[in-house]
């Protein structure tokens, strides 16, 4: 691509799950990649937020990840991946593989850092290799999901602790954490992978969560708890309100390997601190443990900040979304957002969104044709 500004239709932020999903049905409806939508990403490689996550990670031992719309045209499956091998490796090869099938073009890296009105359409300004750059285009479609905005929650004295803060998107490797007392603090998958990680590895390591934790049977989340979790989204975002965690809905998949972990004492959390202290927590009770190292298991709340321009956000603190699209400008879309975010969820909006966007872009056409458009 020419290092002059780029003009496009569609410019899509975000190559993870949802994007690409998007991106394959533009494709599929006519639209050419790298002319007609252009598809920026600020990670190094591909594999969306996959290739941040830590190096122990397998697929197996994460919620199902779906396969990309399209991918069986490359003969390969999540279903039947290597599960001994790293998770993010998987799937940045997968997904790297798929780009190039689809010639994609994505452009990366590219860290959108604000996106503008203009009388016809936007102006997307994002920092790549050769400094800073602006596309041009008529319609954005927001895909950037969560990993580059993690949640702490706040807790009195946690800035005079003397250890380490750590969150699931700075966590690497569970050996820098040998011979250390660890608070882990968070009630999913990933509290769960981090304790399982640590076992043997750190002196001693205390599992702390919000609210109690509810087992279900089965490797994969039930369907009444994931309609729920997905009404529950789909409500506060509607609303505008923040979106609601997913696992305080549906619960922890109890996996053979969750299972064992139970019965050999493990997955045991204790109620929430109630503050932190220079060398470790403190309970209401007055109780007291030392910890070299907080892990902030705590999620993500959606990437947003270079939306901040158009003043999409509510006084609730959230984005009204309906059925993907921005209730204040509908030529933004959603894409991995709120009811969406699941992997299946981003499928199955990125076909619903590619049709809007084809809608969209037929119509503004049909605008400047009419007399007086």
């Amino acid at each position: 691509m020419a290092d002059s500004d780029i003009d496009t239709s569609v410019v899509i932020v975000g190559a993870g799950q949802a994007g690409l999903s998007v991106g394959y049905y533009l494709r599929r409806l006519g639209l050419d990649p790298g002319n007609e939508f252009v598809m920026l990403d600020r990670g190094p490689g591909t594999g969306g937020a996959w290739q941040f996550r830590w190096e122990a990670l397998r697929l197996g031992y994460a919620h199902r990840v779906n396969d990309l719309p399209g991918m069986d045209e490359l003969g390969v499956s999540f279903d039947t991946a290597d599960k001994a091998a790293p998770a993010k490796d998987v799937v940045s090869d997968y997904y790297a593989r798929y780009e190039e099938h689809y010639g994609f073009q994505v452009v990366r890296p590219a860290a959108v850092t604000e996106v503008l009105d203009t009388p016809d359409g936007f102006n997307v300004t994002f920092e790549g290799a050769h400094g800073s750059r602006e596309v041009s285009c008529l319609v954005v479609v927001n895909a950037t999901g969560t990993w580059g905005s993690p949640f702490v929650p706040y807790y009195p004295g946690m800035n005079d602790f003397r250890g380490r803060h750590v969150h699931t998107a700075d966590y690497v490797d569970a050996e820098e954490f040998r011979g250390k007392n660890v608070v882990v603090v968070g009630g999913g998958t990933s509290a769960i992978g981090f304790l399982m990680e640590l076992e043997g590895v750190a002196d001693e390591v205390t599992w702390v969560a919000r609210r109690p934790i509810e087992y279900l049977e089965g490797n994969d989340l039930n369907i009444e708890g994931g309609l729920a979790a997905v009404a529950l989204q789909d409500d506060a975002a509607r609303d505008g309100r923040a979106l609601p965690s997913i696992v305080s809905t549906t619960g922890m998949p109890r996996s053979r390997r969750v299972q064992a972990a139970i019965d050999r004492g493990l997955l045991v959390a204790r109620p929430m601190f109630s503050s932190i202290e220079p060398t470790g927590i403190r309970w209401s009770n007055g109780a007291f443990r030392p910890a070299d190292a907080i892990i902030w298991s705590t999620g993500f709340r959606p990437e947003l900040r270079h939306l901040s321009p158009l003043k999409l956000r509510e006084k609730s603190g959230g984005i009204t979304v309906g059925k993907n699209v921005s209730s204040k400008n509908p030529r933004i879309f959603f894409a991995g957002y709120g009811p969406t975010a699941s992997t299946i969820g981003a499928n199955r909006a990125g076909r619903s969104i590619a049709r809007q966007v084809v809608a969209t872009l037929s119509t503004l056409a049909d605008t400047r044709r009419s007399p007086g458009g």
